[in-house]
């Protein structure tokens, strides 16, 4: 049950449209459903002001859908991550209204329109091209999280006079999410050129010496520019959801 719903619902038992008992049936799987395999969370919109997102890697096509249609039932906008191109064909064959992105491997549904709470803008940076498909689960993460979000790509430290050209577009961000593979080295210069708050995303791009992601995430880790912090490897879910709560204050 999102916000809405559960105001919608007390002004009805207010009004005498609606009668306790009945109130108290609409709430009985709060704050969270059991499906046997899962426990839904149905509070976290209420305590997150964002319900429960799907982890899709390590589950069923099945599994997903009897999650899917258990958060549609209660009013919630679904985000799945981490899906791949077979289990989203037959998850949109139930749910065509639903939207697919391969680039990132997230899908969404929305069951309501997403209301605007950001107070201004998160830019998504990446240092190349092949971050990109790590940034865009950031991108989509927050647009569904209700913010507006831009997008700077392939401005990394190899050509720093890409990054340097777009000085206004840093300036003007509330938050700025920085995606990089390889040594990792952007989110320190992007830290040390503005004074809002800067989500470092380590990649797993990069030759054998990158360990995965580890030599970024280290260097990120030890960045000698203040005001970034950082999330695990490739999380770009994670950076959108921080920068969200980070851009609703």
């Amino acid at each position: 049950m999102n916000i809405r719903k559960l105001e919608q619902l007390l002004r009805s038992v207010r009004s005498g449209e609606t009668s306790v008992e009945e109130a108290k049936t609409q709430l009985r799987s709060l704050p969270f459903e059991d499906l046997g395999f899962a426990r839904i969370d149905h509070h976290r919109v209420l305590r997150k002001g964002f319900p429960e997102v799907i982890w899709g890697e390590g589950k069923t096509s099945d599994q997903i859908l009897s999650i899917m249609r258990q958060l549609r039932d209660k009013g919630h906008n679904v985000l799945i991550t981490r899906l791949d191109e077979k289990k989203a064909r037959v998850l949109r064959r139930t749910f065509r209204k639903s939207q697919y992105y391969p680039q990132s491997r997230v899908l969404t549904l929305l069951n309501h329109p997403v209301e605007r709470v950001g107070k201004g803008t998160i830019l998504v940076i990446t240092a190349g091209t092949t971050d990109i498909p790590v940034a865009e689960e950031a991108v989509v993460t927050a647009q569904l999280m209700g913010n507006p979000v831009e997008t700077l790509y392939d401005v990394g430290v190899a050509g720093i006079h890409r990054l340097l050209s777009e000085r206004g577009r840093l300036e003007q961000a509330r938050v700025i999410v920085v995606v990089a593979g390889m040594e990792g080295a952007l989110p320190s210069v992007v830290g040390g050129l503005v004074d809002r708050p800067v989500i470092a995303v380590p990649t797993s791009v990069g030759y054998g010496a990158s360990f995965g992601g580890v030599t970024a995430l280290l260097a990120m880790l030890n960045s000698c520019a203040s005001g970034v912090a950082v999330v695990n490897i490739d999380n770009g879910f994670g950076a959108g959801c921080i920068a969200s709560l980070i851009n609703r204050m």
